[in-house]
């Protein structure tokens, strides 16, 4: 299997000082503290798409039920064909199974070569597009050079400990940092991986075409470029992002993501083939040229965005420092209404979201990274019901 080898341009750890930095925690509150509901900036949005339904302006959400308690900095999360759950520990570089009903946890065992620090860690995973028959868990961690993606055959007749066999590098070189790692891996319909990569805290890597940092790159199951991408020979699917943390599909297959501004707005962007998204130049809406505009955005105090999903027309973003649930209801690539936000402060900081079928979601906390004080049964899964 051919692997790709990118040279890993290493970020200082004194960069973690860097004033105004919107990491896991948000950063500081941007400009008034005003939410990102004004379109204002100049430029417009993206042409509607005539014909598509659009959801209500105002949703609902409704806790359904507490899957799962006790996880120690939940990152990832994966739905298996059987309902149940696999979801990864940053710190503790874990793949643990949840069972979708009881809510038992079982260790698959420990991805080896892990390297925990700051933001780094065990994040992202995704089943392979194949998992009925090859039985792949892939994996985007932070290592002691690098971040990178890595696959491993899960087998379920192992003992609990040891069901991971050992780690297949696909792509490698992917910048590091205590800061900005990026992580969020998945799976688009086209069964091609894309991941959110950060720029680990050197902004300079974010327009630089060559780098792996700041970018969404789209890549084969086996590491290569994938066919069809906007730059010859590159992974590279777009570029000018600060820190990537959530990738979803709406029902037209169109790619959205979310990623951490710095000190004014975070944003979350409709993802074009080779568009620039901006950073270091812009943060949120700007009037440059040749920058792709967020398609919505918020003060980094209300947001510092992580996962998305897309369900019932809108999509679902869990906040960090914002600890609370936004909804941002689409019309093709704009936002139809106002953002709205559940959950404000209730359950902490929220990492995670993954579709669970029809109209429900699954939503994982954040409290035991380090952020914030935990309270009892922290970490947790959630299964909703939203509308």
């Amino acid at each position: 299997m051919q692997r790709r080898a990118v040279t890993a341009v290493l970020a200082a750890a004194a960069l973690l000082l860097t004033a105004g930095c919107s990491s896991d925690d948000g950063g500081s509150p941007g400009g008034d503290g005003s939410a990102s509901s004004s379109r204002t900036n100049g430029q417009t949005s993206p042409p509607e798409r005539s014909g598509e339904q659009t959801p209500p302006a105002k949703g609902s959400v409704k806790v359904l039920r507490t899957v799962a308690t006790g996880l120690k900095t939940p990152w990832g999360l994966a739905a298996l064909p059987d309902g149940d759950l696999l979801v990864s520990s940053r710190d503790e570089a874990t793949i643990t199974r949840v069972d979708g009903k009881t809510g038992k946890k079982t260790e698959l065992g420990e991805v080896p070569g892990v390297s925990p620090a700051g933001e780094g860690g065990l994040l992202g995973i995704a089943l392979s597009p194949e998992y009925a028959s090859d039985h792949m868990i892939y994996a985007y961690f932070t290592s002691a050079s690098d971040n990178r993606i890595v696959r491993m055959i899960y087998d379920e007749k192992k003992p609990s400990g040891e069901q991971l066999g050992a780690p297949d590098t696909v792509l490698r070189g992917i910048p590091k940092g205590v800061i900005h790692n990026g992580g969020r891996i998945a799976f688009g319909p086209d069964k091609m991986l894309y991941a959110g990569t950060g720029e680990s805290g050197d902004t300079g890597l974010s327009q630089d075409k060559e780098s792996l940092g700041g970018k969404i790159l789209r890549i084969t199951p086996e590491g290569e470029p994938a066919p069809g991408n906007p730059f010859p020979d590159s992974p590279v699917y777009s570029y000018g992002h600060r820190n990537v943390q959530g990738l979803a599909w709406d029902s037209k297959q169109r790619l959205f993501a979310s990623e951490f501004g710095q000190n004014t707005w975070d944003e979350l962007n409709a993802i074009k083939p080779g568009d620039n998204y901006g950073w270091p130049e812009a943060e949120g809406r700007s009037d440059e040229g040749g920058f792709h505009n967020p398609l919505e955005q918020w003060s980094t105090d209300e947001a510092s965005p992580s996962g998305i999903a897309y369900a019932e027309g809108s999509i679902w973003m869990a906040g960090l420092r914002g600890q609370r649930l936004w909804r941002i209801p689409l019309k093709g690539t704009e936002a139809s209404a106002e953002p709205q936000a559940f959950f404000e402060g209730k359950y902490g900081r929220l990492r995670t979201v993954l579709p669970a079928g029809e109209n429900r979601l699954w939503l994982v906390t954040s409290n035991t990274d380090g952020r914030v004080e935990p309270k009892d049964g922290d970490d947790r899964i959630l299964e909703l019901e939203v509308s």
